[in-house]
């Protein structure tokens, strides 16, 4: 006599082949991605570093990771779900908005860059950040040329960011990201703010000394 779950043998081999071929695609998934993170590290050190050429053969490389990775989820779309695809994105937007700026171009958009508008929105946040230390090292040099053509730039970020008011369910945590922006531009406002001011008052001291020894 035939048991009423019968059928349920039938059901689990197939869920089970299915389960098989998903998790074998996310193993091919998970090292793609972070070699493409990691070429967007390299290409931000680089970048810090100023080896531009380097910096975009990095993400050259991370672009071709990411590719791949993508096919990968097109085939199997409900591993679309897994952070990792998007952070990898978001990793490549930063590297390629920080090129463009410190390059004085125009950043990329999302179209350009291939990638979703959230991560696109997230890789704008941490470009912010990458700007900072940019900007930092370069007033260590004491060069304070485009120091306000970055903190522009950071600002700019900032009010994009935050017209984003949609829930976190659909942003990835936009709303936090963006409150690290904004302590990010004010801290950096403070520091250009006041490495300006002390060089107008070494200026003026040794204008004072200078003025004084020729009386």
């Amino acid at each position: 006599m035939a048991r009423l779950t019968d059928n349920l043998d039938e059901f689990a081999e197939r869920i089970r082949v299915t389960l098989s071929a998903r998790d074998a695609a996310r193993e091919k998934l998970l090292p793609l991605c972070r070699d493409a993170i990691r070429n967007c590290s390299n290409a931000i050190r680089a970048i810090h570093r100023q080896e531009m050429d380097e910096a975009r053969s990095q993400l050259k490389s991370a672009r071709d990771l990411i590719d791949e990775a993508e096919k990968i989820v097109a085939a199997e779309s409900d591993l679309g779900r897994m952070n990792i695809v998007r952070d990898a994105q978001k990793e490549y937007v930063e590297g390629n908005v920080v090129l463009a700026l410190v390059n004085g171009k125009q950043p990329p958009g999302p179209e350009e860059l291939g990638v979703e508008p959230v991560a696109y929105l997230h890789g704008l946040s941490d470009a912010v950040g990458e700007l900072r230390r940019y900007l930092l090292d370069s007033m260590r040099k004491g060069d304070l040329s485009r120091g306000e053509e970055f903190l522009a730039a950071m600002d700019d970020i900032y009010n994009i960011l935050v017209t984003m008011d949609f829930p976190d369910a659909l942003t990835g945590g936009l709303r936090r990201a963006t409150d690290v922006v904004r302590g990010i531009l004010e801290r950096t406002r403070s520091d250009l703010t006041l490495t300006i001011r002390q060089g107008e008052l070494e200026n003026r001291l040794r204008k004072y000394d200078t003025e004084k020894e020729e009386k």
